[in-house]
């Protein structure tokens, strides 16, 4: 009888313990880290762009993927905003530019404009 009723005490104590869990706020989503926008930061973000577009945007010659080296900020903007809205044919561009913000692709624009 005393297991019994040892046994009943637990599940009491469990019952008890699942209804504050119940009765706790959900946990807040994660806080992903900003941007690192310094000059190393965007260097980094476009370092991404090296597998197709060439180390520094210098696409290998007789590429069909245009290098972005010296184009013009604006330029780069305008199409990466079109990828991103798909508004411009691709075949990973528009995936690939939905994962920068706007600040990134200034940014990024920015940086492949002064390389040269």
């Amino acid at each position: 009888m005393r297991a019994a009723a040892r046994a009943l005490a637990g599940l009491v104590a469990a019952a008890g313990a699942c209804t504050a869990l119940a009765q706790q706020p959900a946990a807040a989503p994660p806080a992903f880290a900003p941007p690192n926008m310094t000059q190393k930061g965007v260097a980094s973000l476009a370092a991404n762009c090296a597998a197709c577009h060439g180390t520094q945007g210098r696409a290998v010659a007789g590429s069909a993927v245009p290098g972005l080296a010296g184009r013009a900020a604006a330029e780069t903007v305008a199409t990466m905003t079109q990828f991103k809205e798909g508004k411009r044919p691709a075949t990973v561009m528009h995936q690939i530019a939905k994962g920068y913000s706007e600040a990134e692709i200034a940014a990024i624009a920015e940086y492949f404009a002064r390389q040269r």
